[in-house]
């Protein structure tokens, strides 16, 4: 027999637990994108009973054994590496009972389906009683794992999402950006206030802007032949990478925040398509982390789609499908495409003031989670937050203040920054995609990204787990994470 056979063995029960991670994701995509409301509970209950069932696969003793056993077998580079990957997920799994795992699909699953009808009513005391239960045991859930690995209760659920990241480092990369950053933005304020734009007059039909979104998406590279576009309240990018499914949201009196809503994701999409084939179903296969997922987004929306070379290879598309006007000559356009405008909305937000949303949410999640605050004390930080960064006050406005964003309906406390490292990473690395083909900003501009992909699946896209975030980052750009990019890329584009 193999030598390796706990190995295999393990090869084998990551397989089946990817099977039903499949069918979890679909089932889940389902629920945001086409599930009647009636189908709640009980889609809510389903997905709860597929958690536990994969809970208790990974979690079983024999899979501890094999663990331990294969650590001595001899396995190549990649075979270890999937081992390692296999070990923290069962680390993370074991620390947490069952009976948590359950109780906070369902407080989740329900918080997340009246949150949809509440934050349009604005219904604040409805949606906090339902968050006060995901609070809870979001809270149990981060002692148990703070208490496993020697940290705080936040670091902890922190770790899940950006493994290595500790919140005293985000404070140091958060801090460098509070040093700068609100002086940036008041600066870019003042020197577009003095500029005249044509907004762009409606409407826009959404079956015309679901087309331009389709060919975006051609242009971008997307395999349609291994995933869809579809509608949601809040738009994501969910399935597996042989079946992707991204949604967006439409208004007809609002051209670009569907479309680029459709970017943002594709830059999730093409990553989990070109993850390694060769290892899908194992660990090692997933993507990094959450921050690397979304220095991927953010390279297409904001570092190749907000640039002047991609917005004018898009106008021609525009026109073709809108007609001329005034607002869509190629200076107004860009210029239209490159203004910042602090307002409420995250998903909406400019580059330049968006970490401004991300920066805020952590502070409140962190707190939140370390007992120092409670439910009821979010809106009144969050205008006071809102007010200090952006000079705006929400309050008693809390669908467009502390109720807009879906993660914290189920527990998600510990992604947030992830947006902010990724628009760092996403920087980092286009200037270093940059350097190495010096022939970039002319290809973009005929509409070529080839090289530029082949470059992302290079040093990102086909290693999957397999190196660290750090090592990942050090690889493909010959250094650690530098917010320096971040701050010149911003620099250069607005000011």
């Amino acid at each position: 027999m193999d030598n390796n056979q706990n190995y295999q063995s393990l090869t084998r029960t990551f397989t089946r637990l990817s099977r039903f991670q499949h069918l979890s994701a679909i089932a889940g995509w389902d629920m945001f994108a086409m599930m009647p409301p009636g189908g709640s509970t009980a889609r809510g209950e389903a997905l709860a009973e597929l958690g536990v069932l994969q809970h208790q696969i990974l979690t079983d003793k024999k899979v501890g054994e094999w663990l331990q056993n294969a650590l001595s077998e001899d396995l190549n580079d990649v075979e270890q590496t999937n081992l390692r990957e296999m070990t923290r997920q069962y680390q993370q799994a074991a620390l947490l009972p069952e009976s948590l795992v359950e109780a906070k699909a369902l407080a989740g699953s329900k918080c997340e389906h009246a949150w949809r009808t509440q934050r349009p009513a604005n219904d604040w005391t409805g949606f906090s009683a339902n968050l006060k239960e995901v609070v809870k045991l979001s809270r149990e859930e981060a002692k148990i794992r703070a208490r496993a690995k020697g940290c705080s209760p936040y670091d902890a659920l922190l770790d899940i999402f950006e493994p290595d990241m500790t919140s005293a480092r985000l404070d140091m990369l958060f801090a460098d950006l509070k040093s700068w950053l609100p002086d940036l933005l008041q600066r870019v304020v003042d020197k577009q206030s003095r500029e005249t734009l044509i907004a762009p007059v409606g409407p826009f039909p959404v079956a015309t802007q679901r087309e331009l979104g389709l060919e975006a998406m051609t242009l971008l590279g997307f395999d349609f032949n291994a995933g869809r576009l579809d509608v949601s309240a809040h738009p994501f990018c969910g399935g597996v990478p042989e079946d992707v499914r991204i949604t967006t949201r439409y208004d007809e009196n609002e051209l670009l925040s569907a479309l680029f809503g459709v970017v943002h994701e594709t830059g999730h999409a093409r990553y989990e398509q070109n993850l390694p084939r060769q290892w899908l179903g194992q660990p090692v296969a997933l993507a990094r982390s959450t921050a690397i997922h979304e220095s991927q987004s953010l390279f297409f929306e904001m570092q190749l789609g907000r640039s002047e070379a991609f917005l004018k290879r898009l106008l021609p598309a525009i026109i073709q499908r809108f007609g001329a006007q005034p607002a869509f000559e190629d200076d107004n356009f860009i210029a239209w495409n490159q203004r910042v405008k602090p307002g409420f909305i995250r998903v909406d937000a400019d580059e330049v003031s968006y970490p401004a949303h991300v920066i805020l949410r952590y502070e409140i999640e962190r707190a939140l989670i370390n007992g120092e605050i409670e439910v009821d004390d979010i809106p009144g930080l969050w205008n006071e937050k809102m007010q200090a960064w952006l000079g705006l006050s929400t309050e008693g406005n809390y669908r467009n203040g502390c109720m807009q964003d879906i993660h914290w309906t189920d527990g998600g406390f510990g992604y947030f920054p992830s947006y902010t490292l990724g628009a760092m990473y996403a920087a980092q690395l286009f200037q270093a995609a940059r350097t190495a083909l010096p022939e970039l900003d002319g290809a973009i501009a005929q509409g070529d990204f080839s090289a530029l992909f082949d470059w992302l699946r290079q040093n990102i896209w086909q290693h999957g787990s397999r190196f660290s975030t750090s090592q990942l980052i050090e690889q493909a750009t010959g250094e650690a994470l530098n917010s320096r990019y971040f701050r010149e890329h911003l620099t250069t584009r607005y000011l």
